[in-house]
């Protein structure tokens, strides 16, 4: 069974930075999309940025210029980070992975969430 594990969020002043990451584990032939999604109290689930296999990125407009996603395929594992954060950046992010496993076809699996709060 393959596994997501968050690690990274927690309390920071408006302006500051954080890192997110998301490792994988378990029967795990590759991973095709690694992505964030975060979701505020309130709110629904709502995608924050994507890296493709190729290394190709897709953000939300509301932090293009101030996230980063980056993968390491060695590990497994994606990060994010985020710099100049904003209070409206409050949220629960979650990691999400479409991957290959080893008998064959594509299947998604969520991390368990990370809280990040920004405080003005």
């Amino acid at each position: 069974q393959v596994q997501l594990v968050e690690s990274g969020g927690g309390l920071v002043q408006a302006g500051g930075s954080l890192r997110l990451s998301c490792a994988a584990s378990g029967s795990i032939s590759s991973i095709y999309t690694w992505g964030y999604y975060r979701q505020a109290p309130g709110k629904q689930r709502a995608l924050v940025a994507i890296i493709a296999s190729d290394g190709s990125t897709n953000y939300a407009g509301s932090v293009k210029g101030r996230f980063t996603i980056s993968r390491d395929n060695a590990k497994n594992t994606v990060y994010l980070q985020m710099n100049s954060l904003k209070p409206e950046d409050t949220a629960v992010y979650y990691c999400y992975a479409l991957y290959r496993p080893f008998q064959g076809g594509y299947l998604e699996v969520w991390g368990q969430g990370t809280l990040v709060t920004v405080s003005s």
